[in-house]
């Protein structure tokens, strides 16, 4: 039976910047892949994620006292937090709690200032839907439609398949952002369903792609090869550029030549940022990537350049 319920990690109304046209994005929760600069590394693991915003802390430390399992204790003037006795413990920290279970934990109940909260809650299928077609109109005058990304949706594809039908019914276009590690299976039978891919291509090297991030190049490098063969025409592979791992003039030209070999021609690329080293924090989690400047877009304009001589028509996010 297909999961009538999803991991989901949020739901962001009014994208305008993972598919054509005005888009609503269904985040999912888990991920195969340690991209040590993750904007969103709350959605790595395939449960919900306690945060710890500690500048909104006021050291009440009523946490401490909530937490039945012994979780929380304090640390100077602030809680501390024992993350794998959570994972163990709580409930409300579970992907399996129950059908439908959208308890919060008792330590974000007993907090006054809202300084913690939880990423990641099971959704029906069918609610996912209905929210996303409150904005039909909108996505109907701007050619948009209802994006899947992540985490990595292929983590859940029993579930994302069932959304894929859902919205194709319903007259939606469709996107889904992958890092590529997609079983052969499960990209066979979500395809005829999807509109635009945004596939990660993060380096042509498959020793460097493994070392740095954790994924399987066999299953990237087959997904790539599968969708050049089948509809390149709706891909477009989406470029990270990382200093330090592949932002070097030999590192892009390489993956553009991986994209093109495979007839995709449409190709972003998407400046450094370092949005989730906040987030790193309140995981309690220090941020593997040791770069602390965010990339400016004016720097992609050498290397777009490049590309375009190459017959790929690029796009700077």
């Amino acid at each position: 039976m297909i999961p009538d319920e999803v991991l989901v990690l949020e739901v962001e109304r009014f994208a305008i910047h993972d598919g054509p046209g005005i888009r609503t994005v269904v985040f999912f929760q888990g991920c195969p892949l340690r991209c040590p600069w993750c904007a969103n590394p709350e959605s790595q693991e395939g449960r919900p994620q306690l945060l710890h915003v500690v500048n909104r802390c006021t050291g009440c430390l009523r946490c401490t006292a909530a937490c039945p399992h012994g979780a929380v204790s304090a640390e100077g003037p602030l809680p501390r937090f024992d993350r794998d006795r959570c994972a163990a413990h709580c409930e409300a920290l579970r992907p399996a709690a129950g059908p439908g279970f959208s308890g919060r934990p008792p330590c974000v109940e007993a907090c006054p200032a809202g300084a913690l909260r939880v990423a990641g809650k099971l959704m029906k299928t069918g609610a996912i839907l209905d929210l996303v077609m409150r904005d039909k109109d909108y996505y109907d005058a701007s050619g948009g439609g209802v994006t899947f990304s992540g985490g990595e949706p292929f983590a859940q594809a029993p579930a994302l398949l069932r959304l894929l039908q859902g919205a194709r019914e319903r007259g939606l276009h469709t996107a889904v952002e992958s890092a590529g590690q997609i079983p052969s299976a499960d990209l066979a039978a979500a395809e005829p369903f999807i509109d635009c891919f945004l596939l990660d291509i993060k380096h042509a090297g498959p020793e460097r792609l493994t070392a740095v991030t954790g994924a399987d190049p066999g299953m990237t490098g087959a997904a790539l090869d599968w969708l050049g063969r089948r509809c390149p025409g709706k891909v477009t592979a989406r470029v990270p550029v990382i200093p330090g791992f592949n932002d070097d003039e030999t590192s892009l030209r390489d993956i553009f030549h991986l994209a093109l070999d495979r007839g995709i021609r449409s190709l972003e690329l998407l400046p450094y940022h370092t949005l989730g080293r906040d987030k790193y924090r309140q995981l309690g989690r220090s941020c593997p990537w040791p770069v602390e400047t965010m990339g400016d877009p004016a720097d992609l304009a050498l290397p777009a350049g490049w590309g375009r001589d190459m017959g790929l028509s690029i796009t700077v996010r």
